[in-house]
């Protein structure tokens, strides 16, 4: 199989600090990742262009979107690919969190899913990829490891203190 590839594509560069944590993470689990920008408001064919690129490359992918206001680029980028897009929004102080509602909503036949922490993000990805991979499936079963050893370190600590 030919090695994976997360394409993180970001409405602007606004969002650039957003997208390395998930990008941050994605490598993380030992795939690739790219960030890209391409706004599906102010550069749709360039962003077409892109993932049409991606797709004609044959290579196993996912596209991660983050994209707040009115999240067009999730749904555009889903209608123009035959890959799975999950939408990430970024964090918005003008909507006590994130700007959701633009990537729950999309027409029929339109099914980017959603996932708002960019480490969740990735994880979902290294799953997705870990049905195929090995090593990013072990990479998974690390991550779960140490969430889970975390949890009982902070349950011990807890016990000592009551």
């Amino acid at each position: 199989m030919a090695q994976p590839l997360v394409i993180i594509l970001m409405g602007s560069k606004a969002d650039l600090e957003h997208c390395e944590k998930i990008a941050s993470a994605v490598r993380g689990f030992g795939l690739e990742a790219v960030l890209r920008i391409g706004s599906a408001h102010k550069t749709a064919e360039h962003a077409l262009k892109l993932v049409r690129a991606y797709e004609a490359s044959g290579r196993p992918r996912l596209y991660i979107t983050v994209a707040g206001r009115s999240n067009a680029l999730s749904g555009f980028t889903d209608g123009a690919v035959s890959a799975p897009v999950l939408a990430c929004p970024p964090p918005s102080d003008s909507f006590a969190g994130a700007d959701v509602f633009s990537s729950l909503r999309m027409p029929s036949g339109i099914a980017p899913a959603v996932i708002l922490e960019p480490v969740n993000a990735a994880l979902f990805a290294a799953k997705l990829f870990g049905q195929f991979d090995p090593s990013v499936h072990q990479a998974v079963l690390a991550f779960q490891k140490k969430q889970a050893e975390k949890i009982l370190e902070d349950d011990a600590a807890a016990l000592g203190k009551g």
